[in-house]
């Protein structure tokens, strides 16, 4: 008899244990149960990410605006106008990385010719030639570094965030077996909040990492075709610039 009546006395006292341990599941619970490691790397995980949707709507407005601007550009330098002309109107334009490849390219040109006004030789035209090359190259270097400014940040969040977010994973775990460890109680009902707790802040990793992954690698992409975008105008009023100087030669 005593055995009988004890069994399911154990069984309503755990019963009514569980139903009275009440937690609050919602993300801001969670957040809120965390300690303080757990809440550190939460806060880090949610400004991270943040900070990349930040930068993913500015590089979306920044390279639309770009691309915009550069074939209103190639419009107007491919239509026929005489480039000291294009040169004249253009130069007090809104700074663009093509509309600067372009002025760099323009001033090495009109310097060459003010300082050898008298010469026109191959070995002039060689040189002038290399420099204008040179000229824009820089150039080019130089804006495509501002166009891809905060780029290793998206970078470094998309790597490390999972692992960050595991790691407060691993935390939160460890805390939650020591204290089921000490409340010798193993229900579901005791270790389910302190296991969501736990693989909240994977899910914060994954939630930062994904964007930053995906915008790091279109981003990525958009820029080296507009890199090449540039080198390959470089390319070709070089050898328009080129074609003038020789003409100049043979003058």
């Amino acid at each position: 008899m005593t055995v009988s009546t004890t069994i399911p006395d154990r069984a309503v006292d755990a019963a009514a244990m569980a139903g009275s341990v009440t937690h609050d599941l919602s993300p801001f619970g969670l957040f809120l149960h965390a300690d303080m490691v757990g809440k550190l790397v939460i806060l880090m995980l949610v400004i991270a990410s943040v900070w990349c949707w930040a930068i993913i709507f500015d590089k979306i407005r920044t390279l639309k605006a770009t691309k915009r601007r550069a074939d209103k550009f190639e419009e107007a330098f491919w239509s026929g106008e005489p480039l000291d002309k294009l040169y004249e109107r253009v130069r007090q334009s809104r700074p663009d990385p093509i509309l600067k490849t372009f002025l760099s390219g323009m001033e090495e040109w009109r310097l060459g010719m003010s300082d050898n006004k008298a010469s026109g030789t191959d070995n002039l035209g060689t040189n002038l030639q290399q420099r204008i090359e040179r000229n824009m190259s820089v150039t080019i270097g130089r804006e495509m570094e501002k166009l891809e400014r905060s780029m290793t940040f998206l970078a470094n969040v998309g790597s490390a965030a999972p692992f960050i977010g595991l790691f407060g994973t691993v935390w939160g775990i460890m805390r939650s077996f020591t204290a089921i460890a000490g409340a010798k109680n193993a229900s579901l009902a005791v270790v389910a909040p302190g296991i969501a707790e736990a693989l909240f802040a994977t899910a914060i990793g994954l939630v930062a990492a994904i964007p930053a992954v995906i915008a790091y690698n279109k981003f990525s992409s958009d820029l080296n075709r507009y890199n090449d975008r540039l080198e390959n105008f470089a390319t070709e009023f070089s050898a328009i610039l080129g074609r003038h100087l020789s003409a100049r030669a043979k003058g």
